[in-house]
């Protein structure tokens, strides 16, 4: 199905340098999202001796805490004026914090459980910092162009570059982390590695945006009660919040497993770079179909599709035991494309949210959406780690101190191709409950382009 849309103005064509600055700052988001899901839960249990279900836990509360702060980031934001706009101050200046901040975490001066206390701190400053870098970069889409295609061609190019940022990192943080010596030295190393992707990443979002439209912003609500309370009467917002939620936590549930069902499943047969690679390489290869062919089409069409295609590669999974590593990159590659276009869909749907809120009411909310939008993502980030640390504990995984994962039961190998399998499908499955009720608000029609006040 497709939609009928107006074609941009002059104003509403961001151009490529926009577009590919704009996208780079996907190097914070994407990597910040990766690295943690794909290296902490492992760094606890099997270098800090953490239980699984504590290290959840561990991965977990930061996140939470997060859901409370971005709207009141949100907040601030849209009630930032200077000459380069609202939000571009704090890509930069958040932006070079979290790299700071994300090197620290990984630079506790030792083990057990003052390294577990360290890192449990640290992730909560590294999470609470980055909250003032995603909010506004989740914000600004909405704000600096008002076409419904050109929404979701500028999501296409983010998009890409999460996938460029889960790629890169996913790749090099653990060849870092085995270059350095494993245990702590090795991530302590990595830190450092990726404390500086991350600050290229912000950086190149902030001068990539220089020449992205700017104006006077229009006026917010009075208080961010009545903001939320706005946000919580707009119906398809909500609807979108629990799609964000539970499709994350399928994402993080399976970043989450990936060296657990590498070493554990596929005994080191496949490499978790090489199944990272595999997961984030059709982002980049469907980058021209989803800024082309799907820049018109309908969104919420495109997600069911896309959640039901990922919902089937996750479940053939289960047969991975009996399959050679060629069905298991193709499987993973399918995983990756599906979830590729999911993102891309929902993005743009979070865009034509805030976009049309303000159509409508004329006031600049775009801040607070973007914040409880990016809070739900993360809370989801950081749920599927806990419910993966849940399944483990479940299936008897075993704690190490070694920097190398202790010898496990077939049990727990069981454990762990049902939390990389069956755990992502069910909830993505869940979350289409949410999507099949998902409409736009119908007072605004679908293919219009909202009359954005400029900013």
């Amino acid at each position: 199905m497709t939609v009928t849309v107006n074609g941009p103005t002059a104003r509403d064509r961001l151009g490529i340098r926009v577009s590919v600055g704009y996208a780079l700052g996907s190097l914070v988001t994407g990597t910040f999202s990766t690295v943690p899901g794909l290296l902490l839960l492992p760094y606890l249990t099997d270098t800090l001796g953490v239980a699984a279900a504590l290290a959840g836990i561990l991965v977990f509360a930061p996140k939470a805490w997060v859901i409370v702060l971005n709207p009141l980031v949100g907040r601030i934001t849209d009630r930032t004026h200077t000459r380069i706009g609202p939000r571009r101050p704090y890509v930069l200046v958040a932006g070079l914090g979290v790299a700071i901040a994300f090197a620290a975490m990984f630079a506790g001066p030792a083990g057990g459980a003052v390294g577990a206390g360290w890192v449990a701190v640290g992730y909560l400053v590294t999470a609470s910092v980055f909250a003032f870098f995603q909010v506004p970069y989740a914000a600004m889409p909405a704000e600096i162009t008002s076409d419904y295609a050109e929404r979701t061609r500028l999501m296409s190019w983010r998009v890409a570059g999460i996938a460029v940022a889960v790629l890169v990192s996913g790749a090099v943080a653990p060849i870092v982390v085995r270059a350095a010596g494993s245990g702590l030295p090795g991530h302590r190393a990595m830190g450092l590695v990726v404390g500086v992707l991350i600050a290229v990443g912000a950086l190149s979002a902030f001068a990539g945006t220089r020449r992205a439209p700017l104006g006077v912003p229009p006026v917010s609500e009075s208080s961010l009660r009545r903001q939320l309370g706005v946000a919580r009467g707009n119906r398809p917002f909500r609807l979108l919040l629990v799609i964000v939620l539970v499709q994350s936590a399928a994402t993080g549930a399976l970043l989450a497993g990936v060296t657990y069902f590498s070493h554990q499943v596929l005994n080191g047969s496949v490499a978790t770079a090489t199944l990272f690679a595999a997961f984030t390489l059709p982002a980049v290869l469907l980058l021209p179909v989803l800024a082309g062919r799907g820049a018109g089409a309908d969104k919420r069409i495109g997600v069911l599709v896309s959640s039901g295609v990922f919902v089937v590669a996750s479940l053939v999974l289960l047969g991975v035991p009996a399959a050679g590593a060629i069905a298991v990159l193709a499987l993973v590659a399918g995983l990756g494309a599906a979830n590729a276009a999911q993102d891309t869909f929902v993005l743009a749907m979070l865009a034509d949210s805030i976009a049309d809120d303000t159509a409508r009411t004329g006031r600049r909310q775009a801040g607070v959406f973007a914040g409880l939008f990016s809070g739900g993502q993360g809370l989801g980030f950081a749920l599927g780690p806990l419910l993966f640390g849940l399944v483990l504990q479940l299936a008897g995984y075993l704690p190490s101190t070694t920097g190398v994962a202790a010898e496990q039961s077939s049990q727990t190998t069981a454990g762990v191709l049902v939390g990389f399998a069956i755990l992502p499908a069910a909830l993505t499955a869940l979350s289409l409950f949410a999507v099949r009720r998902y409409h736009r608000d119908p007072s605004l029609k679908l293919g219009s382009r909202p009359a954005l006040p400029p900013y």
